[in-house]
């Protein structure tokens, strides 16, 4: 049993421990998938429920009095300050990390397998917070193998799932609101099946597969999705260009950027040499989809100048902080408010931004 297989072990019983434990709250075993620079995920069919995430309401900001347009989200008047917790969109995880960072996030991101439907429940609970919702969309199912030849790209692209990304997006059609969708992320590593490196995939493959999902949205009138092409990070997807996997700006709303610290100690040098490349064939907005610094004494001064370097890069429009422990996933316990010294530059850098105003209510509590 190799190191991976055993923290994933730890965590599988340490979950099912808790389970008598959260009340009302589903905690299905762990599997991750890890990249050559360490980044680990959990995917959708890994994440809590609907009736998990929405089972104990709190507290929380009046309910939604207006949506805006896609144009009016797609440049924001401000930064967004996103969060990916690990039951994203609960009340009680928003809530917790309002009161640890002091702003609201006005952006909470979540993940979904293709063993899934849309859940116009978890978008309509991110809207009633007052953040927009941002649905990672992974092309498989049960199976966290990096290799499965029936979720190929040239699967996608030739018709294979159609039926089920049309109800998909007939789905998100029906809510009558935005949704950030991030379909396919981190295309340029080797630890995901829609790699151009596995699955039978070929150069090529992933743009056509992008464009046919959007085609069909496109098809329904499934027009309000704002649309993410999110590659992992320069420094854990070594020898693989950005530009031929990029599916064009008239498929693309918002180039995000995965991006972890490992023990650099700027944020800098982790995320500056990837949006270079970017900028050469894109001028499209930047949102960092995902990010965070592993524990150390490097987290803090890594963890202020990530905004210091967002002050200063005029695309990126805002981030989300994968605020995980190990033991719902994350490889490092990233959540910036375990270390007093973390917290204190993370509420430091939300206070020399400006954020982006609150989404859907009249007024945003601080």
């Amino acid at each position: 049993m190799n190191a991976l297989t055993r923290r994933i072990r730890r965590r599988w019983l340490l979950r099912n421990a808790l389970t008598g434990v959260l009340a009302g709250a589903l905690l299905l075993p762990l599997t991750a998938c890890s990249s050559d620079d360490g980044q680990e995920r959990i995917s959708g069919a890994d994440r809590p429920t609907t009736s998990a995430r929405t089972a104990t309401p709190a507290p929380g900001p009046a309910a939604r009095t207006k949506t805006l347009s896609k144009a009016e989200y797609l440049h924001p008047k401000g930064v967004y300050f996103g969060v990916a917790t690990f039951h994203a969109p609960a009340w009680a995880t928003t809530a917790a990390v309002t009161a640890a960072s002091g702003r609201h996030p006005r952006m909470l991101e979540y993940y979904q397998g293709w063993d899934e439907d849309f859940s116009a429940a978890d978008a309509d609970l991110s809207y009633k917070q007052g953040a927009l919702p941002m649905v990672t969309w992974e092309p498989w199912g049960k199976s966290r193998a990096a290799d499965q030849p029936a979720y190929s790209l040239k699967n996608i692209a030739t018709g294979t799932f159609d039926s089920y990304v049309i109800r998909f997006a007939r789905q998100i059609k029906a809510t009558g609101q935005p949704v950030v969708l991030r379909f396919a992320h981190e295309m340029n590593g080797d630890w995901y099946p829609w790699s151009e490196k596995n699955s039978g995939n070929a150069p090529g493959d992933y743009v056509r597969a992008w464009r046919h999902i959007h085609d069909l949205f496109q098809a329904v009138g499934a027009t309000e999705v704002i649309w993410v092409w999110s590659p992992n990070a320069l420094r854990g997807a070594r020898g693989v260009a950005l530009k031929p996997l990029y599916p064009g700006d008239g498929y693309v709303d918002w180039i995000g950027v995965d991006g972890y610290g490992f023990g650099e100690k700027t944020a800098t040098e982790v995320l500056q040499p990837t949006v270079d490349e970017i900028t050469a064939f894109s001028h499209k907005p930047i949102l960092l989809s995902e990010t965070g610094s592993s524990p150390g004494s490097q987290q803090p001064g890594w963890t202020a100048d990530l905004f210091r370097w967002m002050k200063r890069t005029p695309d990126v429009i805002g981030f989300v902080w994968f605020q995980h422990s190990v033991d719902e996933g994350g490889q490092y316990d990233y959540r910036f408010d375990v270390n007093p010294q973390t917290k204190a530059a993370f509420r430091q850098g939300l206070d020399s931004l400006e954020l982006a105003p609150w989404p859907v209510t009249p007024k945003a509590p601080q």
